[in-house]
């Protein structure tokens, strides 16, 4: 059962996400918070798996629940819902310890597996989301595609043809049954090459690996 704090200021969409995500079998409502500082005192009295965190919010919004979460909790996984896309928010957001954003323009559907994601240690953006890190990547590094791809030899690196359609599959953001459905193999055989992937470019994360993927120009 993964256990989750439900946190926006607005009531209706509190209740809304409630009546959503309690259809699941797999996921228990443990509290309804409309501030980060209520998601924040949740957390430490009902030990949650999961926060379905929202990022604007009066007094106490989104960045200081994370970050007092994260400080005092830190294998409580944060999931932002938001209907906020600006870079600064998404960055403020990761830097902190969020371990997925999405927005609120997600169906419900959607909005449960992200949560089942985030809770077995998958990082989850939405499309939108990626794109907008994609952008500010590009305007940061100014650097031209073939500069970027003379920086990285994918062969000299040893990464073969499949790796590098996995690794494209990451930077759109698919999880692992997604990347095995596309891709034709069994779930297992994704999760190792990934690790694989992880070990071979001194990566931490899948986070990591779509980063690199796109800095590098080896989503395309």
């Amino acid at each position: 059962m993964i256990r989750v704090v439900i946190a926006d200021d607005i009531q209706i969409l509190r209740q809304g996400l409630w009546a959503i995500l309690s259809k699941d079998p797999e996921i228990q409502i443990v509290g309804l918070a409309s501030n980060g500082k209520e998601a924040w005192e949740l957390s430490r009295t009902q030990k949650p798996d999961v926060v379905l965190m929202d990022m604007r919010m009066p007094e106490y919004d989104g960045i200081w629940g994370i970050e007092k979460i994260k400080s005092e909790l830190p294998t409580v996984k944060i999931l932002v819902l938001t209907t906020f896309n600006d870079q600064e928010t998404v960055e403020a957001a990761i830097q902190k310890g969020a371990e997925g954003y999405i927005l609120k323009e997600m169906d419900g559907d959607q909005v449960i597996r992200s949560i089942k994601a985030v809770y077995i240690g998958i990082r989850v953006f939405g499309d939108r989301v990626f794109e907008g890190i994609r952008q500010t990547m590009a305007r940061k590094e100014g650097m031209s595609k073939a500069a970027l791809a003379s920086s990285f030899d994918p062969q000299r690196a040893g990464i073969t043809e499949r790796e590098k359609d996995i690794m494209r599959c990451v930077a759109q953001g698919m999880d692992n049954r997604e990347i095995a459905a596309k891709l034709f193999l069994a779930e297992g055989t994704v999760r190792n090459n990934i690790s694989r992937l992880l070990e071979k470019l001194k990566l931490k994360d899948r986070t990591q690996l779509a980063v690199f993927t796109v800095k590098n120009h080896l989503d395309t």
